[in-house]
């Protein structure tokens, strides 16, 4: 299965993430926002050296609601941010912000050259503890959908309000019960093959 993280406004959880992840060798990958990398310029740049990348638009818009120039710019914007940041191009890998999506907006991705990747399940974990989330309920969620093949949504940042990190939090304890019922962890490279 996949770890996936999202990127966009907070970098409060992005040194445990890391920690997290180099201790029990478990690969991920994570989209950044353009904005995230200028205002986290350090924190894009650890994440980069470490994983791949993708493309998470500039100011991570509905990109349902945008014009077709509109969406091209947040791409664009936030693949030279992220390549003048971090050294790393994030082709091919992008994800919707809010995951909304529509035809219209799938062949522009695609005629910038990305592929688009969503989740099979949502931690929640953005939601907060002010929202009755918790770690227990993270993990939960995960080991109860996993399966071959699962790619997990989660976030680096903070809730807005409560300030609570769970996707962070939650980390070493899914980690341990996921790889307990015997399942593995590929970075998203792994379900695609290469960049062409």
């Amino acid at each position: 299965m996949a770890l996936t993280f999202d990127a966009g406004s907070g970098n409060e959880g992005v040194a445990s993430i890391l920690r997290t992840l180099e201790a029990q060798h478990v690969p991920a990958s994570f989209f950044l926002t353009g904005q995230f990398v200028d205002a986290f310029p350090a924190s894009a740049r650890a994440i980069a050296s470490r994983y791949p990348v993708g493309n998470h638009t500039y100011t991570h818009p509905d990109l349902t609601t945008l014009s077709s120039s509109r969406v091209r710019s947040e791409i664009r914007s936030a693949a030279t941010r992220i390549k003048a940041v971090t050294g790393q191009d994030p082709r091919p890998w992008f994800r919707f912000p809010f995951g909304a999506v529509d035809a219209r907006t799938i062949s522009l991705v695609n005629a910038e050259c990305y592929v688009p990747f969503r989740w099979t399940v949502d931690t929640l974990g953005w939601k907060g503890t002010s929202s009755g989330q918790s770690v227990s309920t993270v993990v939960s969620r995960v080991t109860s959908a996993a399966r071959t093949g699962e790619i997990v949504l989660m976030h680096v940042g903070a809730h807005p309000t409560d300030h609570s990190t769970l996707d962070a939090d939650a980390l070493p304890r899914m980690i341990g019960e996921l790889r307990a019922r015997g399942y593995t962890f590929a970075t998203l490279a792994a379900v695609i093959g290469p960049a062409p």
